[in-house]
């Protein structure tokens, strides 16, 4: 496996996303290159309020992730997040931050992601805002990336738009049917790994990984 390199597509405020964390985590330590490709699924037309129905659902399927993820999703997460009226779903700002983050080294977007992560379904803390966004990264110690947030370069803004992207044109190139999806591309075409495979084993995620 450690001559493998896994695509995975997701969105910073996908709460299966937040749940398939464990499963990136052993497979980056057992030697898998990991290539993260946000797909901005929740940012620009994307993005919706955070009405009562909306919470509601986000609440019952969060409940099922953490139950067969071992996830948490804090209480914090439902007082400040799900029940605050007012604020979006809207992912356009974490999503930046992420992209930013893995400018210079890709293997630092994964760090990032887990810290934006973190900061909503743990610490209940807001990741749908710049000032939001950019505070978590310099809390995590990623303070140049927290800057670009907040003040993005030309050049922030044009990779951000390339990686974006190239995950909305893998994402439609697989006919994904949402996020979490993961990719393994041989000889320039890329295979669908079925997203259950990361809420199973891990020795079934390798065998679908190596099947594909």
């Amino acid at each position: 496996m450690t001559d493998t390199t896994v695509t995975y597509l997701f969105d910073p405020l996908c709460g299966w996303c937040y749940g398939s964390t464990p499963m990136l985590d052993r497979l980056a330590a057992s030697g898998v290159t990991l290539e993260l490709l946000p797909t901005g699924l929740f940012s620009g037309s994307g993005a919706r309020p955070m009405d009562e129905g909306f919470a509601a659902h986000a609440w019952a399927n969060d409940q099922r992730i953490e139950r067969l993820s071992g996830q948490v999703f804090s209480q914090a997460y439902l007082d400040n997040v799900l029940n605050v009226r007012g604020t979006l779903l809207d992912s356009s700002a974490a999503t930046l931050g992420v992209s930013a983050a893995g400018l210079d080294d890709p293997r630092l977007r994964l760090a990032a992601l887990k810290a934006i992560q973190r900061a909503r379904y743990v610490d209940g803390r807001d990741i749908v805002t710049v000032d939001g966004v950019a505070q978590v990264l310099a809390d995590a110690g990623m303070a140049d990336t927290a800057a670009a947030v907040k003040a993005p370069t030309d050049e922030v803004l044009a990779a951000h738009r390339e990686l974006v992207g190239r995950g909305r044109g893998l994402f439609q190139r697989l006919h994904a049917n949402g996020v979490p999806s993961l990719a393994v591309i041989r000889n320039d075409a890329p295979r669908l790994i079925s997203s259950n495979a990361l809420f199973g084993s891990y020795e079934n995620l390798v065998a679908h990984l190596q099947a594909a």
